[in-house]
């Protein structure tokens, strides 16, 4: 008998066979797996308390916690679809998500209170405001988590009629518009990745995960689940320091992380690391943006840490490649070659495609979009089926990303014909930040785009034409955004031009001014 692939079977299975091992450390809190099992039926039960059923939609605004791992399986467990929300944004960033979902709950941990307080009269769907803290008097208008979940039985809420189809997480991404997207994550979505992440990465319950990613990103959550089948450890940090993360590690035995490429900078720059006793040989996988090849040399030759890449979107939820050493690299030393994005996983099939829609040669020259299908790959975008049917067609969810491949079919991604920057592992919509400077009043024109910077891959760059007569200065623009939109998404740089290169429609040719800051790179993006 067949029954549906989702998510909640990771826990149930790591709870029956590893009931007294730990399965979260947060700071002081210490969870066995039966326990989490146990705090994941009170949040459930508390939900439904609260009018919560299946298809609602509730929203998490909050670091890395052992909060939010439990709102992965207790708003699932019912039914109910889970919204995470990305913390480094601004309140009205928020406020435009929580309205597009529809939100119903929103569970927020007690730093951001006030963000959501000061929207709090414009989110007309929201019933219910939970604060996730583990001690302390809940704000006025607000629900504390322990109090509504402490009464709550442990054990199972009743069944619901789930399909493996029916929507996990709603996760908003920038994408290329000026407003993000809400990219549909099924159950079989999420169940399949937890696979490929198994298989891939070599999870086992001898797993320690150190959490630096942040829970809200699409690389993060693949962990969530991956670790929890296998009965692997949870290592919670909240915020990233070096110091701190390689007192986990040393203290905790952490064996295994996913981060960006600006932590793994972090964690090679920090001066004392010769002091920490490390018995365990982690292994790092780093997505968002491939890190120099010096970078993956320094971490296997210093510090004899193991270095696995792998590539993909929130829409593949998320991973679509790996690279690692392989039947062609067998002893890894290809440095290059690790700092591609890899080889299709299992169950992906993938391809490189020209402008008329024909696979491109393996040739590493050759660039073509890279396109995808498999049961990876998300469900639509929430009630956009308008942007839905741009990026899904003729079979193929079409990614936006350039490549070449070569002939061992390991894809090396060279620029993107989206207009998204990927900074430190975070999507920026360069068509939001141009609309924030042309709110500007001596702003004609404006182009933004990724420039390379070591420790971030990239960051925005904008290049500005300005009003006649008009003046201002780079700090000025720069100081502008960061008043309007989240501090991540703002320039780092502002390059006063007298024009902007546009084809013969009008349409701006980003490519060749990304051309001039990339040049004697073997891409234009990092």
């Amino acid at each position: 008998m067949q029954v549906p692939l989702l998510v909640g079977d990771f826990l149930r299975r790591a709870a029956k066979l590893y009931p007294g091992k730990t399965a979260v450390v947060d700071g002081p809190n210490r969870h066995t797996y039966a326990e989490f099992q146990a705090r994941v039926n009170q949040l459930a039960h508390g939900l439904l308390d609260l009018g919560v059923g299946k298809g609602d939609r509730v929203c998490i605004l909050s670091p890395n916690s052992h909060f939010f791992l439990e709102s992965y399986f207790g708003v699932n467990q019912i039914g109910a679809i889970l919204v995470p929300l990305n913390y480094r944004l601004v309140a009205a960033d928020h406020q435009y998500i929580i309205n597009h979902a529809g939100v119903k709950v929103v569970i927020v941990d007690y730093e951001y209170t006030h963000l959501v307080d000061a929207i709090r009269d414009d989110l007309p769907t929201v019933e219910h405001y939970i604060v996730a803290q583990d001690d302390g008097a809940a704000p006025p208008g607000w629900i504390d988590w322990e109090s509504l979940t402490r009464r709550q039985p442990a054990g199972p809420t009743p069944p619901v009629d789930l399909d493996e189809n029916d929507i996990a997480t709603i996760n908003y991404t920038s994408g290329t518009t000026a407003r993000p997207k809400g990219v549909m994550i099924t159950h079989r979505n999420a169940y399949i990745n937890a696979y490929n992440f198994i298989a891939h990465l070599r999870v086992s319950h001898d797993d320690v995960e150190l959490w630096t990613l942040p829970m809200f990103h699409a690389n993060g959550w693949g962990g969530v689940y991956a670790i929890t089948a296998m009965g692997g450890t949870h290592v919670v940090l909240r915020q990233v320091i070096a110091s701190e993360i390689y007192r986990l590690i040393e203290e905790e035995g952490v064996t295994f992380a996913c981060m960006a490429p600006a932590v793994l900078n972090t964690i090679l720059q920090y001066p004392d690391k010769a002091r920490h006793r490390i018995r365990t040989r982690p292994r790092f996988v780093v997505a968002g943006a491939p890190p120099p090849a010096a970078f993956i040399e320094r971490l296997e030759i210093e510090l004899g840490w193991e270095f696995i890449q792998i590539y993909g979107l929130t829409e593949t939820a998320p991973i679509l490649t790996v690279s690692t050493p392989d039947f062609h690299n067998p002893d890894g030393a290809d440095y290059q070659r690790r700092a591609r994005a890899g080889v299709e996983a299992i169950g992906c099939d993938i391809q490189v495609l020209d402008e008329a829609g024909n696979p491109v040669p393996k040739d590493n020259r050759t660039i073509g979009e890279v396109c995808a299908r498999g049961n990876m790959v998300f469900a639509g975008y929430w009630n956009q089926p308008e942007e839905t049917a741009k990026a899904i067609y003729d079979g193929y969810f079409h990614t936006g990303d350039l490549a070449v491949w070569d002939e061992y079919g390991s894809i090396h991604i060279v620029d993107r014909k989206k207009d998204v920057i990927i900074s430190g592992g975070e999507n920026i919509s360069s068509a939001e930040v141009e609309d924030t400077l042309y709110k500007h009043p001596a702003v004609l024109e404006c182009a933004v785009i990724g420039v390379p910077h070591e420790k971030w891959g990239e960051t925005p760059k904008a290049l500005v034409v300005l009003r006649e007569g008009a003046s201002a200065t780079e700090q000025e623009l720069i100081e502008f955004c960061r008043g309007r939109l989240a501090h991540f998404k703002c320039p780092t740089s502002v390059e006063f031009v007298e024009s902007l290169p546009r084809t013969a429609t009008g349409k701006l040719q980003k490519f060749l001014l990304r051309e001039r800051y990339w040049q004697g790179r073997e891409r234009r993006v990092n």
